[in-house]
């Protein structure tokens, strides 16, 4: 039987254990130690993706016991040694090798009658420019849309959220994460008294209807406040009522070469900050705006207009600043909306503390 080493808690003494093994007590001060592996962290943020298990205490066979140096697998007479069994869960983690983590979601509502025709295009451009161009691992690129295979890779709210907990899993410095959404969004009745405007912005998963939407609140908890300082997480979003679905405290106001950061802070409201990385959102519009569709980059396909300026716009200025790259966008966006709309789209970009946009350097 294969092996590996761990340490114990109490006397540092190394134990040999079986591959399976989370927990074992020690042969010589008798504590009990856990050794908590990915796929057990995995096994417990993603419970609701896996089929139910239970953790079991197993004796060790009488010809393996948790032995220190000198002992390997040699029975050790009235030694009361156990391990536990990892749960199994019923799909593994992408490994994550590297400090680039991404999570695409893009939802079409097939069969309905607000169906979006260019979410997919948009994950399978952003994956392109994250995987081909900009160096993410694709292991570590978890893609949510309505052609996966997979059912728990199906962009339902349940999916979304496993999801989103996967993308700040174990989040270190030095780390960059990117959560894209492209979809619907709405807003609803801020019930907390943390919005400026009174409205929670949010995204709609596939199942919203029956199962409700994602909240803005929920969202920052999840992927914003874990944040640790060195680490960072860029959001682009391209759905209606975007603005501040990130709940950011800092919304970034930009006419032309002059901008202003603007706090969306309310005193009595929590804290909606990181734990001392740095998150940004660009988003497709501002909270009262809906954002549009195009075909205009391709010529057949259809895109989200936001998502396709902003790539367009990393791909050609490889060294942008924030300050440009929103600049960019926003000139990009009004040329490629049909002539007989009257839609009125302008990007966004909040964060979760204030630079100067035109000296900072902008790199996922």
């Amino acid at each position: 039987m294969t092996s590996r080493v761990e340490r114990c808690s109490g006397c540092g003494r190394q134990l040999w254990l079986p591959p399976q093994a989370v927990a074992a007590r020690c042969y010589a001060c008798r504590s009990v130690t856990s050794f908590p592996s990915s796929s057990q962290r995995w096994a417990q943020l993603y419970g609701s993706v896996s089929q139910p298990h239970h953790n079991v205490v197993t004796t060790v066979p009488s010809n393996y016991v948790a032995a220190g140096p000198g002992n390997g697998k040699y029975p050790r007479q009235g030694c009361n040694n156990y391990y536990i069994d990892q749960p199994r869960p019923a799909w593994s983690p992408p490994p994550v090798y590297g400090r680039k983590k991404a999570l695409l979601c893009g939802v079409t509502y097939n069969d309905t009658n607000y169906m979006l025709t260019g979410s997919i295009n948009d994950v399978k451009s952003m994956w392109f420019l994250l995987v081909r161009m900009l160096g993410f691992p694709s292991d570590c690129v978890v893609i949510l849309t309505e052609e996966e295979k997979n059912p728990y890779r199906i962009p339902t709210k349940q999916n979304i959220r496993t999801a989103m907990r996967w993308l700040a899993q174990d989040c270190q410095p030095g780390d960059s994460l990117v959560f894209h959404y492209s979809g619907h969004g709405s807003r609803q009745k801020d019930y907390n008294k943390d919005e400026l405007d009174g409205f929670d912005e949010t995204i709609c998963p596939l199942d919203h209807e029956t199962e409700g939407p994602i909240i803005d609140d929920e969202i920052n908890a999840t992927i914003v406040r874990p944040l640790p300082r060195g680490a960072k997480l860029h959001a682009i979003i391209d759905s209606c009522y975007s603005g501040t679905v990130l709940d950011l405290p800092f919304v970034c106001k930009i006419n032309s070469e002059e901008y202003k950061w603007e706090d969306q802070r309310i005193p009595t409201a929590c804290y909606k900050g990181t734990s001392g990385g740095i998150a940004l959102s660009f988003s497709a519009c501002s909270d009262n705006q809906t954002s549009a569709s195009t075909s205009a980059f391709s010529g057949k396909d259809v895109t989200g207009a936001m998502t396709s300026s902003f790539i367009q716009a990393v791909k050609n200025e490889p060294c942008l600043t924030y300050g440009r790259l929103l600049t960019a966008m926003g000139d990009a966006i009004p040329s490629l909306m049909p002539n007989d709309t009257d839609v009125i789209q302008e990007p966004q970009l909040s964060a979760s503390e204030t630079f100067d946009i035109f000296t900072k350097q902008f790199i996922l």
